[in-house]
């Protein structure tokens, strides 16, 4: 096709066979048919290579400066296995699965979530004066219509997950929320015997004040996804280097993890308000903390990276886990010390100290894992 899949000129066969095949780019072509010929374009190559472990340096092996240009060659030279079918344009349509479409529906669903949980949590106001057996009927049934309401809004649009790598995950975030929600038992379980006068039940409005948040962060979650897909194809087009790629869109998925963030931090602060959480219980830390988790999670297993999400979850739980094992010990006599650090933490920033710190240098962890994995060509493809 042109000079860059031909060999100089006076390269005798004598020389091929001493220096390797007189056409470089034909052995990588073959041994990356498949993928060239399911290709809809030369970006699916670049990023196919990458994941291969083809960088720009190893490209200039193959006469091309960049995987982008090797990948353009490649593209030009293998035909496509739809060249001559009617679903060409279908094939080449974006990756509705991640990014989606917010006419197909699901910006919508993702507010329904929020919209149970704050039902639920009425109904149960409502029953204040009932007995014990009809709130806890309430309640169960509000948990169920809230597991629902996530598995709809996250069944399409950009936080879907292809397969069933989802699936071992849900233990660990059930244990995470759980934790957050009934948080406040470590503090009575530290200070249990001591008179201190701390209350035998939490209050509803404190456990029901990060889920609320939490339920309706799943709005700026599935919007900040959408928009790293988006923006990470565009620079996919624009950029001419895996290393020109990776600074580009390194900020961007950064700036987006912040902004999700800040708007985590401002439902929490709104469900405070208006719900009438106690101040000072450190719901507000443990909750930003554990929604930037799940949204690091959430973002690596959509992307393909299912184990490292796995692994910063389970970190979490395991601190968290912890932490109530020490609690406990330090209740049997002559074990009281082990339970002096968890407790020094829990009455300085109160229940949620505990899972602040647990989730959030889980979050760390998968922020730095992110910055790097998520800012590859072959994670957006």
């Amino acid at each position: 096709m042109s000079d860059t899949g031909t060999t100089s000129p006076g390269t005798t066969r004598p020389a091929r066979r001493a220096g390797g095949p007189a056409d470089p780019v034909k052995t990588l072509m073959h041994s990356h048919r498949e993928l060239c010929e399911r290709a809809v374009d030369p970006l699916e190559i670049a990023a196919g290579l990458e994941a291969h472990g083809v960088t720009d340096r190893a490209a200039a092996r193959f006469r091309h400066r960049d995987v982008f240009s090797l990948a353009e060659e490649l593209y030009a030279r293998v035909p496509r296995a739809t060249d001559s079918g009617p679903d060409t344009t279908v094939a080449a349509a974006p990756h509705p699965s991640r990014a989606g479409d917010p006419r197909a529906g699901w910006a919508l669903r993702t507010l329904l979530p929020g919209a149970v949980c704050a039902a639920a949590l009425l109904a149960l106001r409502y029953a204040g004066g009932t007995g014990a057996g009809i709130r806890l009927a309430i309640g169960a049934a509000g948990a169920v219509a809230l597991a629902v309401a996530l598995t709809i809004a996250l069944r399409r649009g950009p936080l879907r997950v292809e397969g069933h790598t989802a699936r071992v995950s849900r233990l660990w975030v059930c244990w995470l929320l759980a934790y957050t929600l009934y948080g406040d038992g470590l503090p009575r379980v530290l200070h249990a015997g001591t008179g201190d006068g701390r209350p035998a039940t939490t209050p509803l409005t404190d456990a029901a004040t990060p889920l609320v948040a939490l339920a309706f962060a799943v709005v700026p979650a599935a919007w900040c996804a959408h928009l790293l897909s988006v923006q990470a194809r565009r620079r996919l087009t624009d950029s001419r280097g895996l290393a020109e790629f990776a600074s580009r869109t390194r900020p961007v998925l950064l700036a987006l993890f912040a902004l999700y963030a800040g708007a985590l931090t401002a439902l929490a602060l709104l469900a405070e308000l208006v719900l009438g959480g106690r101040p000072g219980s450190g719901h507000l830390a443990a909750t930003v903390a554990l929604g930037s988790l799940l949204l690091l999670a959430r973002l690596l297993t959509v992307h393909g990276f299912p184990k490292a999400a796995a692994t910063g979850l389970v970190t979490a739980c395991a601190v968290e886990a912890v932490a109530l094992a020490l609690a406990a010990a330090g209740r049997v006599p002559g074990l009281e010390s082990a339970a002096v650090p968890v407790r020094a933490l829990a009455d300085a920033g109160g229940a949620g100290a505990v899972p602040a710190l647990a989730c959030g240098a889980a979050a760390l962890g998968l922020l730095i894992h992110a910055a790097v994995t998520l800012s590859r060509a072959s994670a957006h493809t």
